[in-house]
């Protein structure tokens, strides 16, 4: 489904309304970065998402990742004009350190992802898929986390 194309900051406020209208994500206090150089960032405070060892609790590592690339397509999708339902179809997790501040995460399309191709399809038929990659980068240091993986657009009707 198309729908009239959007500015990056109303389109980036309707992703932290959507953020802040998910319970586990609104308790995680997941906000919406910037988007630069076709990155999304996505952030989250240690104090929400620490774990018993006083570090950042796995899930929430991999829900801000998830949620970072999930963020990516839809708002990539909203400033072509369309609407779409997003999921994720499948990912891996690689956990490189525990994190002892602040979550910080960067999504953008995986190595040789085609953004265009995807539209492509999405407009033929409703649906496409699309490779990704989100990097947990606590306090601008090396990755803490990775995660790579698919994600399934499909048009709302």
């Amino acid at each position: 489904m198309t729908s009239p194309q959007i500015s990056l900051p109303q389109a980036l406020r309707q992703l932290q309304a959507t953020f802040d209208a998910m319970p586990p994500v609104a308790a995680m206090q997941v906000r919406v970065g910037d988007y630069r150089e076709q990155r999304l960032a996505v952030d989250a405070p240690l104090a929400a998402n620490v774990n018993d060892k006083g570090n950042a609790f796995g899930g929430s590592l991999c829900s801000v990742m998830t949620l970072a690339a999930w963020a990516w397509v839809t708002l990539q999708l909203r400033l072509a004009g369309h609407e779409a339902d997003v999921y994720v179809a499948d990912s891996q997790v690689r956990y490189l350190r525990p994190v002892y501040e602040d979550l910080h995460a960067e999504a953008g399309a995986g190595p040789g992802a085609d953004w265009e191709g995807f539209l492509a399809t999405f407009r033929q038929r409703g649906k496409a898929r699309i490779a990704m990659v989100s990097r947990l980068l606590p306090g601008g240091q090396p990755a803490a986390a990775e995660l790579d993986g698919r994600f399934v657009a499909m048009a709302r009707r």
